[in-house]
């Protein structure tokens, strides 16, 4: 039997008019298309694109097969939607690839009150570094910052608009080694790095009266972005040196007294994250939900 899906990849490629343009119409991969297409091909028996390294053309047959597969793809998205329509209560899953920040700062006061009204939903949430397709990683949407979102996808914000960069050590560590006044200050003080899974490892940026500072300073450690990120703030805590991350993530410890602010005049601002997925007319039933709720401000 001819898989839907397949089907629905041919005339993707067919109306963008090759593998690439067709993946950032649709928000999936080149390669995802290539092969659905060359299932269906092989299905068929019959080639249903002339590829050359230039373009990709429909054949006869190919033509004739989008003549009448076209409308009738879209009769099949417009019936679903109709169907969505009538569910008070969505149901089914919803998977979401988010940064480990938002796993740990933004999703906590979201899931529980989503939840609580959409009890047919199955919500499992995936969280890494890694800047990932989120359709090839079975995904329904992600959540990323600006900077790193994908091209043709829906962004809607989530969460805090406005966040800072900020760093902080023990009152004990400062005591000892004196307070930055300045960001070049801290080429001379022990600091806790980050590095992402590709390798970066990003340096810390400062802003004040339009001054931009940019330091790469040394220390005694380095952890992996996401995952391993809190055993830099224990460090800090323990007086090894000064850490640089999500204000959010330090606020409890500069309430508890445990941290102190350093810098705080210099810290920078930026955007907060967005829900991003794929720009197609269908949208499950479940993210539909999902997407609603953050627009209702419920959260």
């Amino acid at each position: 039997m001819i898989d839907l899906g397949d089907l629905n990849a041919f005339v993707t490629v067919a109306r963008a008019g090759g593998f690439r343009d067709g993946a950032r119409a649709s928000g999936g991969s080149a390669s995802g298309l290539s092969e659905a297409v060359r299932r269906l091909e092989a299905q068929l028996g019959i080639r249903l694109f002339n590829r050359t390294t230039r373009s990709v053309v429909p054949t006869e047959a190919g033509l004739s097969l989008l003549g009448r597969l076209g409308p009738a793809l879209s009769e099949v998205e417009a019936a679903l939607d109709v169907v969505n329509g009538f569910r008070d209560r969505p149901a089914g899953s919803l998977r979401l690839n988010v940064p480990v920040s938002a796993a740990r700062l933004i999703l906590p006061s979201i899931i529980p009150g989503f939840l609580a009204a959409y009890p047919g939903i199955r919500l499992e949430v995936i969280a890494e570094e890694d800047f990932v397709d989120v359709l090839a990683a079975g995904c329904d949407a992600g959540i990323r910052y600006d900077e790193r979102l994908e091209q043709d996808m829906i962004a809607v914000p989530i969460g805090p608009r406005l966040q800072h960069f900020a760093t902080a050590a023990s009152p004990a560590y400062l005591d000892r080694h004196g307070r930055p006044e300045h960001p070049s200050d801290l080429l001379s003080h022990s600091c806790l790095r980050g590095r992402f899974a590709s390798g970066s490892m990003p340096p810390w940026e400062f802003e004040r009266d339009g001054e931009v500072v940019r330091v790469d300073p040394p220390g005694p450690l380095i952890v992996r972005i996401g995952g391993a990120v809190d055993l830099a703030v224990d460090a800090a805590i323990a007086g090894t040196g000064i850490v640089g991350l999500f204000e959010a993530w330090l606020r409890p410890h500069f309430e508890s007294g445990a941290l102190e602010p350093v810098l705080e005049r210099w810290w920078q601002s930026f955007s907060g994250p967005f829900l991003y997925y794929p720009g197609r007319r269908l949208v499950p039933a479940p993210l539909r939900a999902f997407i609603d709720f953050i627009k209702s401000g419920k959260s």
